[in-house]
């Protein structure tokens, strides 16, 4: 997990809406997210790059898979930067 991979992906504005929800929901399922109507391999793409950046980690039930985001690990490594790039308390 390094600085400019969690900055480029949370430079995108889906990949920013993906992480606002889990950062006020907790683990959502892929399906569950709110973001603009964008076809299902580009939800993919957008959790991948979410997942590689070390943002959130899944969690897979059977077929289902379950994402939430890293606060503890950012935080950690980070500290203050969930806060203030996702305006949430920590």
């Amino acid at each position: 997990m390094n600085l400019t991979r969690v900055c480029n992906a949370l430079g995108d504005p889906i990949r920013m809406k993906i992480a606002h929800c889990l950062a006020s929901s907790g683990e959502k399922n892929c399906s569950a997210f709110e973001v603009d109507h964008i076809s299902k391999s580009t939800l993919s793409h957008h959790i991948k790059l979410l997942r590689e950046a070390g943002i959130i980690q899944p969690r897979i039930e059977g077929k289902h898979h379950f994402y939430s985001l890293r606060k503890d690990d950012l935080n950690a490594r980070f500290p203050g930067l969930v806060a203030m790039i996702l305006d949430t308390t920590v």
